[in-house]
């Protein structure tokens, strides 16, 4: 589906919106888009379950129907998001009718439309009456084209590396860096500085590099993604039985496998993180199959003799290259996590959610960053100690490995003591 970038036709309101005058700002913007609303019907409700922006409903007691919500950004978040890229993604995306409407831009936020509706809980995410709605949604979203003056190239490797690039090595908040290895929920993971823990710049690169060189061959097709589905970001409405995604800071075109995988691994949740609600197998090949089903809808261009089956081999396929790009989302967002840590204004324990990770030491001073799935695999990050990760690569062998009854390859990577292998 080929929908056309446009301007829109948005204000822009002049103002900068303090993130203690949330509500006084929210007001001169509704001054401007809704110049009508008599400021005594209005009332304001500012939501705290944001972990990156501040977000103010606007309700108006004669306008039920018509309430706006103002998402003032979060600190210094301008070094994670590009923010013209933000407003081109929700402008193009409702036009093709799949993200609600913006109304205004300020210099530090912007306006747009409510969807009504209940945000995705842990338990609604496997719900056999919602997932295929979220599963079709996706692959919607997945069919568009952007056209020409969007190239079409994975953003992954350029966005992770930006973030690797302003990552800090430790903390100016003197209680933020002392937290490392204060009395919190990750002491016993984080025993060390902050500066022993996180691998130097050399080796954190030679992790891009493998993830980077493996991922890349797995033929993933880049497709216009949302790249943050966690569950809040995605709105369920039981009266009209449909889905919405919303916040797409992080739009762009990107691995298919990526965007899936990242999805999956949001079933963890955020606040209390509990891996053993990564989707199982069975859960997985369902959602696949649904998925598949509308991403393989033909199309004007496809020609004569086109197939949309979805078969085994579709689905098998696909599950292994989203569950090898789970990785590159744990590796993407934990950067994320500590760039946020040191300059987030809001109120959430970045360092905790890092803490919730396993920290495995090796005999010769490796650590393996092991995400337990409930299935017994595992998604491995491996750190090599400095004198061994120059002979990472020869030491990938391809193997095969029996799942769900059908043989499919899957790589594994084994420790040069033999301590441990790690299925990617």
């Amino acid at each position: 589906m080929n929908v056309q970038l446009t301007s829109g036709t948005s204000q822009v309101v002049p103002i900068t919106i303090g993130e203690d005058k949330l509500v006084e700002g929210s007001q001169l913007v509704l001054s401007a888009i809704r110049p009508a609303w008599s400021k005594d019907k209005i009332k304001f409700k500012v939501f705290t379950d944001g972990i990156t922006n501040k977000l103010v409903g606007c309700f108006h007691s004669d306008y039920p129907d018509d309430v706006v919500l103002v998402r003032v950004y979060g600190q210094k978040t301008d070094m994670l998001i590009d923010r013209t890229s933000e407003i081109r993604n929700i402008q193009f995306l409702h036009k093709a009718g799949l993200a609600p409407r913006l109304w205004a831009t300020f210099r530090n936020g912007l306006a747009y439309e409510y969807v009504p509706g209940d945000i995705l809980s842990v338990d609604m995410c496997k719900d056999p009456a919602i997932f295929p709605l979220i599963a079709t949604m996706m692959a919607r979203i997945h069919r568009l084209d952007c056209g020409p003056d969007v190239p079409r190239v994975p953003s992954l490797w350029k966005k992770a590396k930006q973030f690797m690039a302003i990552m800090p090595i430790h903390f100016d908040n003197p209680e933020k860096q002392a937290s490392i290895t204060s009395n919190n929920k990750a002491e016993h993971l984080f025993p060390r500085r902050l500066e022993n823990l996180i691998p130097c710049r050399d080796r954190l690169d030679q992790e891009y590099l493998l993830l980077q060189s493996h991922l890349s061959a797995e033929g993933s097709p880049v497709v216009f993604s949302h790249n943050d589905l966690l569950l809040a970001n995605v709105i369920y409405n039981a009266d009209r039985n449909t889905v919405t995604f919303i916040d797409y800071e992080y739009a762009n075109y990107n691995y298919q496998a990526f965007d899936i995988g990242n999805h999956f691994a949001e079933f963890a949740g955020v606040t209390e993180v509990d891996y053993s609600r990564y989707p199982n197998p069975e859960f997985q090949r369902d959602w696949l199959r649904v998925y598949l089903e509308t991403f393989n809808e033909p199309t004007v261009s496809n020609g004569p003799g086109y197939s949309s089956k979805v078969t085994n081999n579709d689905i098998d396929r696909l599950y292994v290259q989203v569950n090898k790009f789970s990785l590159a989302s744990h590796f993407f967002w934990g950067i994320w996590g500590l760039i946020q840590a040191e300059h987030s204004a809001i109120d959430f324990d970045f360092l905790g959610q890092i803490g919730e990770q396993t920290i495995i030491e090796q005999p010769n001073g490796g650590t393996n960053c092991i995400i337990e799935q409930p299935d017994g695999a595992t998604n491995c990050i491996i750190e090599q100690p400095d004198e061994q990760t120059e002979s990472l690569n020869s030491q990938m062998m391809q193997q095969t490995v029996s799942l769900n009854s059908q043989i499919v390859e899957q790589t594994i990577i084994e420790q040069p003591d033999g301590a441990t292998n790690c299925i990617i």
